[in-house]
């Protein structure tokens, strides 16, 4: 259906007319008397086409269409249900130097660890379509890159154009969930989730990851823990190849600990078949519960009628032209 957002602005309509009304009236001689000399000899030609007045009608309809553009109609669409399921997550994603390793394949090729995160985390966040979701970078420290919202196409931007070594080169594990905690205390309604996702130990930052376990079990936020990187790389040196482990350096002790004390789960990505564990878990999550909303989507209309009067008007101005050209042609005639 149509409706207009400023209804009251209808009131306009009759404004030429009590213009008309309330205005002094000119007497015709009062305005001959006004004409100057030199155009006497235009005047017999040009009582034909000042006769010609502008049609009424035309502008009759124009100003009609300025006031229904002023009103701003709007066309109001079927009702849409809102989904009344969502959750509160935080993604935690870690930058420190060691995510430059190339031990990684996806798609045939070797890439290193953070190349792909980008490609299997951002498919994630395109899928939670109704989650609000944040973003938080950490290495040497933590910050929030991406406060908590709806627009996971924004977070997705952000998490590609992080890059190693934004904020150093170690990995400061406690204080990024210890951010994230902070950023769950006023979600009283939020299932408060954290998936952290790191290749290597707390080596850095004013929190360590037991504090930070602590207020996370406190403010009841659940933490789901990705170890990234491969379990054999082959490497080669002087004196040949050999197979080294990759992730030597990643604590999985501290990560599985942590998804344990917090009802979580702890993750292992070396590939990127790997990842499809946390998606399907993380679909079973129990949603936050939220009042069922609705939308009408509103469509604007007011440049149709906007459009159609400067038509008209232009039409007008072309009428107003062509006689004007005409009156001086015949002036130009009578003085030959």
């Amino acid at each position: 259906m149509i409706e207009f957002a400023w209804p009251w602005l209808a009131l306009l309509l009759p404004a030429p007319l009590l213009v008309y009304w309330l205005s002094p009236k000119t007497s015709p001689n009062a305005a001959a008397l006004k004409m100057p000399v030199l155009l006497g000899s235009l005047s017999r030609h040009s009582v034909a086409v000042n006769n010609k007045k502008a049609p009424l009608w035309l502008i009759a309809i124009i100003w009609i269409l300025l006031v229904c553009a002023s009103m701003r109609p709007q066309w109001l669409g079927e009702t849409i249900a809102l989904p009344n399921e969502s959750r509160e997550m935080i993604i935690a994603v870690d930058l420190s130097g060691s995510m430059k390793m190339e031990d990684m394949r996806h798609n045939g090729k070797t890439v290193n660890r953070l190349t792909l995160l980008k490609a299997l985390l951002g498919d994630f966040i395109e899928r939670r379509q109704g989650d609000r979701l944040g973003l938080i970078l950490f290495a040497d420290d933590a910050y929030m890159q991406t406060p908590m919202t709806f627009d996971r196409h924004t977070v997705k931007q952000m998490l590609d154009e992080s890059v190693i070594g934004l904020v150093g080169q170690k990995t400061a594990i406690g204080d990024a969930m210890a951010l994230a905690v902070k950023r769950f205390v006023s979600k009283d309604d939020s299932n408060r989730v954290l998936l952290l996702l790191t290749d290597g130990q707390n080596t850095s930052g004013k929190i360590t990851p037991e504090q930070a376990l602590d207020l996370a079990v406190a403010k009841d936020v659940t933490i789901y823990t990705v170890g990234i990187g491969a379990e054999v790389m082959m490497e080669r040196s002087l004196f040949g190849t050999r197979k080294v482990n990759p992730s030597r350096d990643l604590d999985e002790g501290t990560l599985k600990n942590i998804a344990k004390q917090t009802s979580g789960s702890y993750f292992r990505a070396t590939d990127g078949a790997s990842m499809a564990d946390i998606y399907t878990l993380l679909d079973q999550l129990e949603p936050v519960a939220q009042d069922e909303q609705q939308m009408r989507p509103l469509t604007a209309l007011f440049f149709y009628p906007l459009a159609l009067a400067l038509v008209l008007i232009m039409l007008q101005l072309a009428l107003v032209q062509q006689q004007t050209y005409g009156l001086f042609n015949l002036g130009s005639e009578g003085k030959s």
